[in-house]
């Protein structure tokens, strides 16, 4: 089965759809798929609720699909970086359902293990809680949190084989195997790819069953969220 798509138009060809619920990898603008969330934006789909940490900033990443009205729904952790973000959400053009961080990434983890819910003690006594089940565990509360499954998850990995088996990159390693794991297909942007057999098994990161398509962009931006430079004295 040949994974590789000549580009990231022809990757989401045919799987990307008004309404749809997705999951979208990254951290900040750390290990986001550019290319994807371009050609995503390109598609014209609408209507789509979006998991991910973070919704980008202004301009970029995520931040494009903002403007471009596509998302109806964040559910996310972070989202102080996008103006555009703020506006449409306290004007109610956007909703948000937000969730604590490692509740978010376990979500998505359980959803790629198979794990319908779970019970977690974060959010106990919050807005987060409202409306969930709670339920009593070693003497203290707990609230129940079901898993994430999303139609597509859009994914960026440092290199890839043909098979799909993923190296990721440092910190934007983040979110990223969660969401790959979780999707319903999958689809991978990545730096490199190298014939199959090339990495070394206990290497791999992420094994290729968990990955549909794979596109190339071996020359991403990587556009730096807040630059900062320290200062040295005399300079």
């Amino acid at each position: 089965m040949n994974k590789i798509y000549p580009s990231a138009a022809q990757a989401l060809n045919g799987i990307v759809r008004n309404g749809q619920l997705l999951a979208v990898g990254g951290f900040g603008l750390c290990g986001i798929p550019e290319a994807l969330i371009d050609a995503l934006r390109d598609t014209g789909v609408k209507d789509l609720t979006v998991i991910s940490n973070n919704a980008g900033v202004d301009g970029f990443g995520l931040g494009k699909l903002l403007e471009t009205r596509q998302i109806s729904k964040m559910i996310s952790s972070y989202v102080g970086e996008n103006k555009e973000f703020e506006r449409q959400y306290l004007a109610g053009e956007l909703q948000l359902e937000f969730t604590p961080q490692g509740t978010l990434a376990e979500k998505l983890r359980a959803g790629g293990a198979g794990i319908p819910a779970f019970y977690v003690r974060t959010g106990v006594g919050t807005l987060v809680a409202e409306g969930k089940e709670h339920r009593v565990f070693d003497g203290h509360m707990h609230i129940l949190e079901h898993s994430l499954v999303p139609d597509v998850s859009l994914v960026k990995a440092w290199k890839a084989d043909k098979s799909g088996n993923l190296l990721f990159r440092r910190t934007a390693r983040n979110f990223n195997p969660a969401v790959a794991m979780a999707g319903k297909v999958t689809v991978v942007e990545v730096e490199e790819v190298v014939e199959t057999g090339t990495f070394d098994p206990d290497s791999v990161h992420l094994p290729g069953i968990y990955v549909n398509r794979i596109v190339l962009n071996a020359s991403p931006e990587k556009r730096i969220e807040k630059r900062t430079i320290t200062q040295k004295a005399g300079v």
